[in-house]
C-alpha cells in the first residue's frame, strides 16, 4: 500500500452533515437516538440538540457487555415496544460495524423496520445500506482516510494504524 492521503473533515462539514440528516429523518420521527461508539457519538450529540431527542450511546466493538450485549438487548425491546432507533456513526465505510449492529439487534428479536442508521459519509461500495446519509463516497475512486474533528487529537501513528487497519480498503 502507497501512501495513505490524510483528507480532514471539517467542523463545517459536521455541522452541515448533522441539518442534512435531521431534515432527512423528519419524516420518519425517530423517538431514540443511539451514538455508535467512538466515532458516531459527536455527531450524535449534534443531531440530538438538533431535534431534540435523547440519546444514549452504545459500543458494541468493545466487548463490554453493559456498554453492548445488555444494550442490545434493552434497545430490540424498546422495537418491539413502538420505539423508532435512529443509530448514528461517522462512516460506512466497510459496513462491518452497522452490519455486526444490525445481526445482534436481529437476533434479541429487534423490529428490523424500527431500527434506521445515519452517517455523515456513505461509502457506496459498503457491505450495509444506511438510510440517511450526509455525503457519499465511492471507496473505488476515492481513498483517503478522513480524520473527523474528535480524532484530529490522536497521534500520526495512531491514525496510519488506523488507516492500514484494512489495507484493501484504501488500495
Amino acid at each position: 500500500m502507497g501512501d495513505i492521503v490524510f483528507t480532514h473533515f471539517t467542523h463545517d462539514q459536521l455541522v452541515a452533515g448533522v441539518h442534512t440528516i435531521a431534515g432527512a429523518v423528519a419524516d420518519w420521527s425517530p423517538t431514540l437516538l443511539v451514538g455508535v461508539g467512538r466515532g458516531g457519538l459527536t455527531p450524535a450529540v449534534y443531531l440530538s440538540h438538533r431535534i431534540a431527542l435523547p440519546l444514549v450511546s452504545i459500543d458494541y466493538s468493545t466487548g463490554i457487555a453493559q456498554f453492548a450485549e445488555e444494550l442490545v438487548a434493552v434497545l430490540a425491546k424498546r422495537t418491539r415496544d413502538g420505539e423508532r432507533l435512529l443509530f448514528v456513526e461517522d462512516i460506512n465505510d466497510s459496513g462491518k460495524t452497522i452490519g455486526a449492529l444490525r445481526a445482534a439487534l436481529a437476533a434479541e428479536g429487534a423490529v428490523a423496520e424500527q431500527v434506521r442508521f445515519a452517517v455523515l459519509l456513505d461509502n457506496v461500495r459498503s457491505s450495509q445500506r444506511v438510510e440517511y446519509g450526509a455525503e457519499t463516497i465511492d471507496r473505488a475512486v476515492q481513498k483517503d482516510w478522513f480524520v473527523f474533528p474528535w480524532e484530529a487529537m490522536a497521534p500520526q501513528t495512531s491514525l496510519d494504524a488506523d488507516a492500514r487497519e484494512v489495507p484493501d480498503r484504501l488500495a
